[in-house]
């Protein structure tokens, strides 16, 4: 029953004015569709949209108060006979010979003045153009001023120029009356390429079954007949149908009614360009379809993609250089103070890969000083990794969207594929890494390691001097003893053993302290690596995400009556 109602509702929507403003607005939104679309999709498919819009945008601005009809026919039909009949002049050639209309005539009711803006748009010679305008006609005229009707050349033509010619002009005039005959009218060439193509521009199309006055008076109402039901099929239910001959005047009335009718009410390019709004629109319906994509692809998705980033970044290798360079560093801070400076000696596995040593450890700054890395290159494995993961995220963005758009959303996800290593080795390199400052148990423990050195020290040379002093037979000092131990002797001792057990019981700490160091600096580099494939991956396909959700509002505004 919907079905039905709409089919009636649009077989008389020539009773209804379009509104110039709406229409305006749909063509707006069908530029608007344009722009969103702009390099995502094929140019081909395009192609009748942007005819419209500028199509559209010309017609409007050259002039609304005239009217422009076409007779449209095949060799035969007796077009020009009714174009001459309803000029009342000779002004199209009629003759045996076919094709006989070879260039399109114009006829203008009103000042020429005033029409050849529109004609030279239209494409129609000036010494093709006519004026039908006469002192004896009186008023008689007066309400067909401001048509221009066109005589076009036949479309079954055997010359192909003619037939190139009308399916041109077919689509620049406001309204064609469709010329056929008695023998002729069924013929598939006029149904099935022409008539059947304009079922959304029923209210700017007239059927005329011209000579009807070949046919015996009973049968003109079968014909008629038949030729509605062809029409029915054809998707032009509803579309008037008149009988006319050229030969007598009284057989010219309902056509010339017509056209008054079509020039009184100034809405034939109104309803055309709407009708060429709907055409488009379902032409353009299958790119969009109905469907409302998610903002992106899922967290998992995400995460696969950061993944695989991190590995083709070089995360792994630089957080283990982290977690090394951190238990080289404590160590170096916490050790004897006798064998630091043997430690130092010792590259720091940080300034291997080109990232902030030792000499940047106390720095307050973010130790981001480098600006590329020798961070290992990823392997075969770690980009093929990368390749499928943005695969799977575009795969996962266009999951529900029309043929037309999984393209795209790939294309832009690999759109900035170039720039991903440079910008993945910048991000790196800019890292603070956390490892900028001394933590102060190193401090506690340093200071700790230098007072029993220094004790160790103290009584190696108490030592030292005693026995010096024994050797030249000089008194020798008085020893304090600490239980049956020389205070000395405990200090040398005390102080070795002291170092050595705080240095073993730091060691345990060292390697949990480095393993948090790593854990740390490996969440630094993710977010840092995914905040790259955010902007080189994900925000490239939001984009084209965004573009689609525009183009199917533009298109929703435009299918809008």
């Amino acid at each position: 029953m919907t079905n039905i109602t709409g089919r009636v509702r649009e077989a008389f929507r020539g009773d209804q004015r379009v509104d110039a403003d709406a229409l305006i607005a749909r063509l707006d939104a069908v530029h608007r569709f344009l722009t969103a679309v702009d390099g995502l999709l094929p140019d081909a498919e395009l192609v009748p949209a942007h005819t419209l819009v500028e199509r559209a945008g010309t017609r409007l601005a050259l002039s609304r108060d005239h009217t422009v009809v076409a007779l449209a026919g095949a060799t035969g039909s007796g077009k020009s006979s009714l174009f001459n009949a309803l000029a009342q002049l000779e002004l199209s050639p009629v003759g045996v010979r076919r094709p006989t209309t070879g260039v399109t005539h114009a006829c203008v009711w009103g000042p020429l003045e005033g029409a050849n803006r529109l004609l030279d748009w239209i494409g129609v010679l000036p010494r093709h153009r006519f004026v039908r305008e006469s002192a004896l006609d009186a008023d008689d005229e007066t309400a067909l001023h401001g048509l221009i009707l066109l005589d076009l050349p036949d479309f079954d033509s055997v010359q192909r120029s003619h037939r190139l010619e009308v399916d041109r002009l077919l689509g620049l005039v406001d309204q064609v009356v469709w010329v056929v005959d008695p023998q002729k009218y069924a013929d598939r060439v006029i149904h099935d390429s022409y008539l059947r193509e304009f079922h959304r521009h029923r209210d700017v199309t007239v059927v005329v079954l011209n000579q009807a006055d070949r046919l015996p008076p009973a049968e003109v109402p079968r014909v008629l007949d038949d030729l509605r039901r062809l029409l029915d099929t054809d998707g032009l239910t509803g579309v008037p149908l008149l009988s006319t001959t050229a030969i007598d005047p009284a057989g010219m009335v309902g056509l010339r009614g017509a056209l008054e009718r079509t020039v009184a009410e100034r809405q034939a390019a109104l309803r055309r360009l709407a009708g060429d709004v709907d055409t488009v629109v379902a032409g353009l319906d299958e790119l969009v379809g109905s469907a409302r994509p998610a903002g992106g692809p899922d967290d998992s998705t995400i995460d696969g993609l950061n993944r695989a980033l991190a590995g083709a970044a070089g995360v792994p290798a630089v957080t283990e250089a982290v977690q090394q360079a951190y238990r080289h560093r404590a160590v170096a801070a916490t050790g004897w103070p006798l064998v630091r400076g043997w430690r130092r000696l010792r590259p720091d596995p940080l300034r291997r890969l080109h990232l902030p040593g030792p000499a940047d450890a106390g720095a307050d700054a973010a130790e981001s000083l480098v600006a590329a890395t020798s961070v290992p290159d990823p392997t075969a494995a770690q980009r093929s990794a990368l390749g499928l993961a943005i695969r799977a995220v575009a795969d996962r963005a266009a999951a529900d969207l029309p043929a037309a758009w999984p393209g795209a959303v790939t294309a832009a996800a690999r759109s900035r594929l170039g720039d991903l290593p440079d910008a993945l080795d910048r991000t790196i390199a800019g890292t603070d890494l956390g490892l900028g400052r001394r933590p102060l148990w190193w401090r506690v423990v340093g200071g700790v390691q230098w007072l029993v050195t220094l004790a160790a020290v103290v009584g190696l040379g108490w030592l030292v001097l005693g026995y010096a002093l024994r050797a030249l037979g000089l008194p020798a000092l008085d020893n304090p003893m600490v239980g049956q131990v020389p205070l000395p002797t405990l200090l040398l001792l005390g102080g070795l053993l002291a170092g050595l057990l705080l240095a073993a019981l730091t060691r345990p700490v060292v390697r949990w302290a480095a393993r948090r160091a790593r854990a740390r600096a490996e969440q630094r580099l993710t977010a840092k690596v995914a905040r790259v494939g955010e902007e080189y991956v994900l925000t490239p396909v939001r984009v084209v995400l965004g573009s689609y959700a525009q183009a199917r509002d533009a298109l929703r505004d435009a299918a809008r009556r």
